[in-house]
This record gives structure tokens, sequence and C-alpha cells, in this order.
């Protein structure tokens, strides 16, 4: 994983900011360390010179660093090679300071203070003389590699949120892809039987069906409509059958004009459609669905009484698509049940 890092790099490619931050630490450093001296006796230091080599040491050392963390980050990732990661970086830096340190060093005390020539190097006392940059590398070190993870974290963390949306996104449209041909699948298969029983009952299903499917539309790309809208359209709906049943279906719809929230769309013309397909409805046995609002909460019930015959062919959607779309709009979820002869669904109201 790569990380975007245009914004750093214009800080630490030599930025006034960069020059200031590493003079800032350079300044720090050399007073403490002139202090130091004052205090313990150990003599005058030219301020000047410490300065320039604090300065210098500091720059070299964090931008050292930048390019490390910039090289790894290109390289290995911290999400699934933490510890290669850790112990590479860590490893690469300390030889970088130790390198960097001596060279410096070197060369400031032999062309800047002249404290030795070529012909006797104190190389003891030059690796000596590391230990304090060494120190100092712990805390860059840490400050790189913690701004580093904490980076590809954020980036890792986002780009997996992008993804399960995007998932969920493309499973609820997927669900709701089903609607259309499964709305026009029902219908049709009404209507054909429709035709040959009563032509002119079939000729007032298709105005009506016409005025019903143009909602069907209007919402397929929709997460969620109102309650009001889909009362609507379940009246509409009901209305529809009622051409095909007359007396042999009845219904009641108790909700409150007034009443707010959202379902999924189409959720109760699957839930009425499924109440028409497998119950029996006739004079002699009316089908009967009721729909009112409870505690926020939209209650379906219809009674039960199975048909003898196999039912009408079915796509086997309904419930289950219902269901599966609440699970990814909010942690919600219908209820079912089925007993003393009712049939009952209850769709939680959402509340986006």
């Amino acid at each position: 994983m790569k990380i975007t890092t245009r914004g750093s790099k214009k800080f630490w490619n030599f930025s006034p900011a960069f020059l200031a931050g590493n003079l800032l630490i350079a300044l720090v450093i050399s007073i403490g360390s002139f202090a130091e001296c004052i205090a313990t006796g150990e003599g005058y230091r030219d301020l000047a010179q410490d300065i320039l080599i604090s300065f210098v040491m500091s720059t070299t050392l964090s931008y050292g660093g930048f390019l490390m963390e910039d090289y790894f980050d290109k390289t290995i990732s911290w999400i699934q090679y933490p510890v290669k990661r850790l112990i590479l970086e860590s490893l690469c830096y300390f030889l970088y300071v130790f390198c960097a340190s001596i060279v410096i060093i070197f060369l400031f005390q032999f062309f800047v203070i002249k404290n030795f020539t070529l012909n006797n190097i104190p190389w003891n006392r030059l690796v000596g003389w590391t230990q304090f940059p060494m120190k100092v590398s712990f805390v860059i070190l840490f400050i790189l590699i913690s701004r580093s993870f904490l980076l590809e974290w954020r980036t890792a963390a986002i780009e997996s949120e992008q993804l399960k949306t995007e998932r969920f996104a493309q499973q609820y449209q997927s669900l709701k892809d089903q609607l259309n041909p499964h709305f026009l699948f029902n219908s049709l298969n009404v209507l054909s039987n429709l035709v040959y029983e009563n032509p002119d009952t079939a000729a007032k299903f298709i105005r009506q069906l016409s005025s019903i499917y143009r909602y069907v539309l209007e919402v397929q790309q929709e997460e969620l409509v109102t309650l009001k809208q889909e009362l609507g359209f379940a009246e509409n709906y009901l209305s529809l059958q009622k051409i095909r049943f007359e007396e042999s279906l009845q219904y009641h719809i108790r909700v409150d004009a007034h009443a707010t929230g959202s379902l999924p769309p189409l959720s109760l013309q699957l839930l009425l459609e499924n109440a028409i397909k497998h119950n029996v409805a006739s004079m002699e046995m009316p089908l009967k669905i009721d729909i009112e609002l409870i505690n926020n909460q939209l209650v379906v019930e219809n009674n039960v009484q199975p048909k003898s015959s196999l039912p009408e062919e079915s796509t086997g959607i309904g419930l289950s698509n219902i269901s599966k779309r609440y699970e990814l709009l909010s942690e919600e979820n219908i209820a079912v049940s089925n007993a003393d002869g009712q049939f009952t669904v209850t769709l939680p109201l959402l509340f986006p």
C-alpha cells in the first residue's frame, strides 16, 4: 500500500518551515550544551560552531529519516508486514545515522576545528561523539514511524470503509433490481388469467396497472421512501387487486395521515402480493388484510387460508428481499409470525 505524502514532501524538501524547525532544534541543543559547559567548568565553547554542526546534523538526520520512511512506505506495508517493517526501517535508519554522524563529525573536526590530521585520525573519539546523534535518532525514528503507521492505518481504514460502502451499495442495488421484474412477472401472471376469464376486467386492470407501475419506476433507484408514499402505493395496489377479486378481498389501512418514517421501497407490495398469492380469496372465504402502525412499526396481517392446489408460479423473492434490504440499511430487523390463523409481518420504520 502506497501512502500519498505530497503535502509532507513540500515540508521535508528543505522548505522554510523545515529549515526553521531544524534551526530551532540546533539552537536548543547548542544552548543546552553551552550552559552545561559553563556549569561544569569545562571551559568556553564556540556557540556559533555548535549551532552550525547541530543544524547540519539535525537537518541530515531528519531529512534522511524522511527519505527512508518514504522508501519503505512504497515497498513494505505497515498493515501487511508490521514486524518486518519495524525491524528493517529501524536497522537501516540507525546505520544511516551512524555513518552520517561519523562523516559530519569528521569533516567538521578536520576542516573547521582542525583537531587532527589525516595521519592521526582519532577514530575512537569520533565513534564516541556519535553517541549523542544516535540518541537523537531514537526520537526522530519514533516520530517518523508513528507518523507513517498512523497515516497508513488511516488510509487503510478509509479504503476499507469505502469498499464496504461500495459493496453494500452494490448488494442493495442488486436487491432493488429484483423488484422491477418481480412486479412485472406477478402482474402479468394475473393479467394472463384475467384475459381468458373476463376481458373487460382485464382492460380495467391494465389501466390501473400502468399508473402503479409508474410508481415502481420512480422509486427504483431510491434506498428509502416515506411512509406516506408507500401507503399510497399500497392503497393503489390493493384497489388494483380488488378489480380482480372484488369482495373476495377485504383490506383496512389504519395509519394516521401525519405519521412519519421511511421504508425500503415496495416492501408493502411484496407482502401484499405474497398474501394474495398463497391464500384462498373467495366470497365464502374472503382474504382479509390489515395494515396498522404500532409504536413506529408497520404491522401487516392477513388471515391464513392456504390454497389446496399448487400456488401460482413464484420467483422466491418476497420476505428474503425485504429482510436483506433492512440488514443493509440499518440495524433493525423485520419480524414474522404465523400463529392462530394469522400471518403477521412487522416492518420497523426507519428515520434517516
